[in-house]
């Protein structure tokens, strides 16, 4: 019996805005990301901040599913997406490229966007912490300590999931509800870069950083400032998307995989061979 293929349509969007990815490292859900990355077809990808986890970024853990991530960014990339890559306080090795350009691509540390005749400010938001800004080996030391209790948590899960059979667990989510100055440092991070947007006649202010996925208006004088939070893709699995003049945050609920994504993945590993056994070839043939 032959195999039935059943090609999904692609959501159009005018823009997506994804952050705090953080590729390299064990709580980053890369399946999840390439998963909606295959999704949507966006015209603009605002790409904003901690995309690669050059901090913890480890040449022993990159695994298929991490490069399959880039390997869809440049796909999109390809396919006519414009896409922005801002750079983060994991990937501020990247600011040295500020300013890149390659075609569709561009490396930037901040971007403004006209929206239907309204502005948008895009930035991670890494300028608005103080740990970032006079203790950088506080704020690296507490991404190893957050990174391994992903990795308790992802332990906890299977346990609660699998054998248990109850819902998911979120230690980092108790951590922080836990202590006040967390709550207040949201807070403070959300009227800094609102006021900082008013000063500058925003309408919009788009940020990451925080992991704290939100879609909040404050009103003002001088009319309506929208701030908006991206969240990120090691616990939240959240996205923002622009269409038809509308905001909307997206969450991504994890599911089992299909029989038809199963055969994707078949093809594509098999295609990766193909390939792999041709460059052996043609290196056998030139000596």
């Amino acid at each position: 019996m032959q195999n039935l293929y059943i090609i999904m349509s692609k959501r159009k969007l005018k823009l997506a805005v994804l952050s705090d990815i953080h590729l390299g490292t064990y709580g980053c859900q890369a399946k999840a990301v390439n998963k909606y990355l295959k999704s949507i077809e966006p015209e603009i990808l605002v790409l904003n901040g901690d995309i690669i986890d050059i901090w913890q970024f480890s040449k022993h853990y990159w695994p298929k599913s991490h490069m399959k991530v880039v390997q869809r960014i440049f796909k999109m990339l390809g396919n006519g997406t414009k896409i922005y890559y801002l750079t983060g306080n994991h990937d501020e090795m990247l600011r040295k490229f500020t300013d890149f350009n390659l075609g569709n691509l561009e490396v930037l540390n901040k971007l403004v966007l006209e929206l239907d005749g309204k502005k948008a400010w895009f930035f991670h938001g890494d300028v608005f912490d103080i740990t970032m800004k006079h203790s950088k080996w506080l704020a690296k030391l507490g991404a190893v300590g957050y990174d391994f209790l992903i990795i308790l948590n992802s332990i906890a899960n299977f346990i609660s999931e699998k054998i248990l059979r109850r819902g998911r667990l979120s230690f980092s989510q108790k951590v922080k509800q836990g202590f006040k100055s967390a709550i207040k440092f949201i807070d403070d991070f959300e009227e800094t870069a609102v006021q900082v947007a008013i000063e500058k006649k925003y309408d919009y202010v788009v940020c990451g950083h925080i992991h704290h996925p939100i879609i909040k208006h404050f009103p003002t004088n001088y009319g309506t400032i929208t701030y908006l939070n991206s969240g990120d893709w090691v616990e939240n699995l959240t996205a923002l998307e622009y269409n038809n003049g509308n905001w909307s945050l997206y969450h991504h609920i994890v599911e089992p995989e299909t029989e038809q994504e199963l055969l994707e993945q078949k093809e594509e590993e098999l295609t990766e061979n193909a390939m792999l056994n041709m460059d052996e070839l043609l290196k056998n043939i030139v000596k």
